[in-house]
Formats: structure tokens, C-alpha cells, sequence
């Protein structure tokens, strides 16, 4: 049963080019389906979380970050009866646009991008969902669905400027509604994701040593947690503890918001999905307290880990290895792959070629790029290479 405020699969805006339904499958979950079998989906095992993706087997990776968010995210949208096929597929999709070495190459190419548009990952997961991806006949990407779309789009909430000339040609072509929030599945796939890292990093830094359990103990949810582990259990070694302990925080995070959401959707008085996107407001949100004991986890992840030194070391080596790819690219349009040179050559445009440069940067994984820069410059980046 899902609930009046729920998107509804029959109720579809559908898709830009027009195909025949499935007999098994909802239009929603072949979505999920598609974005499951892309190209892109697949690289995002080979793309860096926090850690450069080759520095240990346990860390997460984007791939790893996104399979949680999913799980999450369906977890919340079906006590909150929402479809939780449309959750998952948007919260698969979220981090496609993803470039190699995370938020590091990020900033890279939105720097390098700001006279041809600029680069933000969640416009560019649009772009590869309807167009990068090349792989059927009758059309480029993945042609999903509207609802879709729009929750992708979305991911942090209303556009108020484009930041990025991507969702301005999207919402030309699809006109997705960029001034409102998105579809209640959209918003619980977006708050799966600060659950899922939040949660994820704090397991990542422990493992790394970047800090220890006492100075978890110091935060408010995390004392919580660990004073009921040690109340119930004596002498626990040291990493069955740690997870005990992290794991109630992580049931806390999503008891949160399941509770303090159907307050939200309750309160709102929506009866329709389009109920949801006409409010001025987000309805899936932490409560206040719990706000405020992860605003102190976010401060702590950012000091200790995001900051570290070591982290900070490599992803300076790493913003290096995306701006002498891209300047090499830009310069010399023989380094690309064939596909990518043609197109550069047929445009025969700056704007094109910065941009052409940049799309196929960012579907690198983190070994690619190094092997790349090492091909093109005869020079290993020392805290990044591996054989």
C-alpha cells in the first residue's frame, strides 16, 4: 500500500522518447534496472570515497557509498509507504557524475570549467543519464523516466541557479521544475545519502586510525551509544564494540527521520506527489535534535578526517593529476580516444572541446587517471600510483 503522496509508476510523466511497457517490471524499477547495468554504474567501483580508491580493500568507494544509500534509502521510503523503486533508483544514480578522486577532482574541474559553463556532479550525472551513456538504438543515455530525472536534479534540494549549463539545457529539454523540491522519494534518497557517509566515513576513519574510539566518545550520540554497548556487554573486543556502537548511531539516524518525516507528511496536508513539490518546504528531515548532533559529527568528520594530512596530501596529488589531464587533452586532441577526437574536431569550437575534455575526464576512475597522467607525462604521482 503506498500512500496518497507517493509516486505512482502508472501515473508517470514518462519518458522522452516513447517505448512500449514492460509486462514485469514498473516503469520506476526499469529504471533502477538501467542505471544498475550502465557503464557508469559499474566504473563507480574504481572511484574515490574519502580514500583513493586503490589504498585498501575495506574502504568505501563510490560504488560501496551508493549500494548503502540504496539500502537506506529503501528502508525509509517503505516505512513511509513511498515507491521505493523510484528511491532506489535515484539514490543508484545520485553520485554517477562523480569525477576521479571524489570532491578533490571536483573542484578541479569546476575550476578549470568556469569559462565553458562550469562542472557540479549531480548536473553531470544528468548529462550521463541522457546522453552519455551510448549503448541502445533507439536513443542516447538511459531515457528514464521524468520522476527520475527531477529527483536526480535535485539531490540537494531546489535549483535557484543553475550552476552549471548541463541542468539549464536539461530543464529546456525536459523542464524539470528546478524552483521546487523534489518528490518525497527524491528527498529520501537525498537524506539516505548523509546517513549512509556520515555513518560509513565514521567507520572509514576508524579503520584508518585517524582517530580513535575515546574521542568518539566525546560526541554527544556517540557517548549515547556506547555507554548502552558497554551496559549490555563486558569485555566485547575491540571491533566487535566499534560496531555495536556505530551501528546504534546508524539505527538512530534512520529511526530519526522515519519518525520526524511522517510527523512532516502528515502535517503538510499533500495528497499527491505534486502535493509534495507544490510545498515550500522539504517533509523528509532530521528532527532538530538530531540535527544539531550531526552538525557535530560533520564538524569532527571535517577536522579529522576530510582534513587529515595524509588525505590532504594525496588529493593535493591528485587535483594535480586532473588539471595536467586536462591542459594535455585540451592541447593535444591526439591523446584522446578516437570517439572523443572526432567529436572535438567536428565541433571545432573551444567551448565544445573544454567541455568534450571534461566529460570524458570525468568518467575516469582514479586508476585510470593515474595511468593516464603516467602515459602522457613519463612521471608517477608518488602518493597516488599503484602497479
Amino acid at each position: 500500500m503506498l500512500a496518497p503522496y507517493a509516486s505512482d509508476p502508472e501515473q508517470s510523466r514518462g519518458r522522452r522518447v516513447p517505448e512500449q511497457a514492460s509486462i514485469f517490471r514498473s516503469e520506476f524499477q526499469r529504471d533502477r534496472d538501467r542505471i544498475i547495468h550502465s557503464t557508469a554504474f559499474r566504473r563507480l567501483k574504481h572511484k574515490t570515497q574519502v580514500f583513493v580508491e586503490h589504498e585498501g580493500d575495506h574502504y568505501r568507494t563510490r560504488l560501496t557509498h551508493s549500494l548503502e544509500v540504496a539500502q537506506v534509502a529503501r528502508t525509509v521510503a517503505a516505512a513511509l509507504q513511498l515507491n521505493s523503486d523510484l528511491t532506489e533508483a535515484v539514490a543508484l544514480s545520485h553520485d554517477l557524475g562523480h569525477p576521479p578522486f571524489g570532491h578533490a577532482g571536483e573542484e578541479v574541474l569546476h575550476t578549470l570549467m568556469q569559462p565553458y559553463g562550469g562542472f557540479e556532479h549531480n548536473a553531470h550525472s544528468l548529462k550521463i543519464v541522457t546522453k552519455l551513456e551510448q549503448n541502445y538504438a533507439d536513443f542516447d543515455g538511459l531515457n528514464l523516466t521524468w520522476e527520475t530525472l527531477e529527483a536526480l536534479c535535485k539531490h540537494n534540494g531546489p535549483v535557484r541557479q543553475a550552476v552549471s549549463y548541463v541542468l539549464a539545457d536539461s530543464n529546456n529539454l525536459y523542464d524539470l521544475e528546478l524552483h521546487s523540491y523534489a518528490s518525497a522519494e527524491g528527498q529520501v534518497a537525498a537524506i539516505a545519502d548523509d546517513i549512509a557517509y556520515i555513518n560509513h566515513d565514521l567507520q572509514d576513519g576508524l579503520r584508518a586510525s585517524l582517530f580513535g574510539e575515546d574521542d568518539l566518545r566525546s560526541l554527544p550520540i556517540l557517548r549515547e551509544a556506547y555507554q548502552e554497548v558497554d551496559a549490555r556487554y563486558q569485555n566485547l573486543a575491540v571491533q566487535r564494540r566499534q560496531h555495536e556502537a556505530l551501528r546504534r548511531v546508524f539505527g538512530a539516524m534512520v529511526g530519526d527521520v522515519i519518525v520526524h518525516a511522517r510527523k512532516l507528511l502528515t502535517e503538510s496536508g499533500a495528497r499527491s506527489a505534486e502535493g509534495i513539490r507544490k510545498l515550500n518546504h522539504p517533509v523528509i528531515t532530521f528532527s532538530s535534535t538530531m540535527q544539531s548532533d550531526l552538525s557535530s559529527l560533520r564538524e569532527f568528520l571535517s577536522a579529522r578526517m576530510y582534513q587529515a594530512p595524509i588525505i590532504e596530501r594525496r588529493l593535493r596529488e591528485a587535483r594535480s593529476v586532473v588539471e595536467k589531464l586536462f591542459s594535455l587533452y585540451l592541447e593535444r586532441h591526439e591523446y584522446l580516444p578516437e570517439p572523443w577526437r572526432i567529436e572535438i574536431e567536428a565541433a571545432n569550437e573551444n567551448t565544445a572541446a573544454a567541455r568534450t575534455v571534461s566529460d570524458y575526464i570525468a568518467g575516469m576512475t582514479d586508476r585510470f587517471a593515474i595511468h593516464e597522467y603516467v602515459r602522457l607525462t613519463n612521471s608517477r604521482p608518488k602518493d597516488l600510483f599503484v602497479d
